[in-house]
């Protein structure tokens, strides 16, 4: 579902990634672990076109993406929940699964509201309430939630457990499964080990925007 092949990219002038290169199957979870600054995050960003690629070839389902922008990446299925969220705070849980929604892709689960609130039955008692009323757990969860709206192939989690009490980990950690049970390929951006363990498949250690097999 994603090929990655010696991908070299960074912010303007400053190289980040040094010929990175891993791949992600279908119904797959794949990890990358290290500290903040490694690359981690700029790896995700670099496949959504969200920094500048040097060079390096990016493939998602058979197509070669690497010069498409980022709302183009989107349209083709690949989601996104960024490590700051970025819901709509002024919108109601409602209306941020409306914002993410696409209409369904071929041989892909559909994620109507239904499921997701089964998936996070937070959601369902809040489905009214405004994103800068909820909490930080709870916001992670509609991140997550508005991003399988967009019936997804593979979705990019960065950090998605930072700063989370305990249940709500357990319940992000039960959504990555039920992705991988859906055939969604999941791409993991974290630092806890202990996670990555709870739910990958494979792992990539992160060390200076170079990746080694975990």
């Amino acid at each position: 579902m994603l090929d990655v092949r010696r991908l070299n990219a960074g912010y303007g002038p400053v190289q980040v990634l040094f010929d990175v290169s891993f791949e992600a199957r279908t119904g797959e979870v794949v990890a990358l672990l290290g500290r903040n600054g490694a690359g981690k995050s700029t790896t995700l960003k670099a496949l959504m076109g969200l920094v500048t690629r040097l060079s390096g070839e990016v493939r998602f389902d058979g197509r070669r993406i690497e010069r498409l922008e980022p709302f183009e990446i989107a349209r083709l299925g690949l989601g996104y929940v960024p490590e700051e969220r970025r819901i709509f705070t002024g919108l109601s849980v409602l209306e941020n699964l409306e914002v993410g929604r696409q209409r369904p892709r071929a041989s892909t689960p559909v994620w109507d509201d239904a499921r997701l609130f089964a998936l996070f039955p937070a959601l369902a008692s809040l489905r009214l309430r405004r994103g800068d009323r909820m909490s930080g757990g709870e916001q992670q969860m509609l991140a997550i939630a508005r991003t399988l709206a967009g019936n997804p192939k593979a979705v990019l989690l960065d950090e998605p457990t930072e700063g989370l009490a305990p249940r709500v980990v357990a319940q992000v950690a039960a959504a990555i499964r039920e992705m991988k049970r859906s055939g969604v390929a999941v791409l993991l951006a974290e630092q806890s080990p202990r996670f990555i363990d709870s739910v990958a498949d494979r792992a990539y250690r992160v060390e200076k925007g170079t990746l080694v097999e975990r």
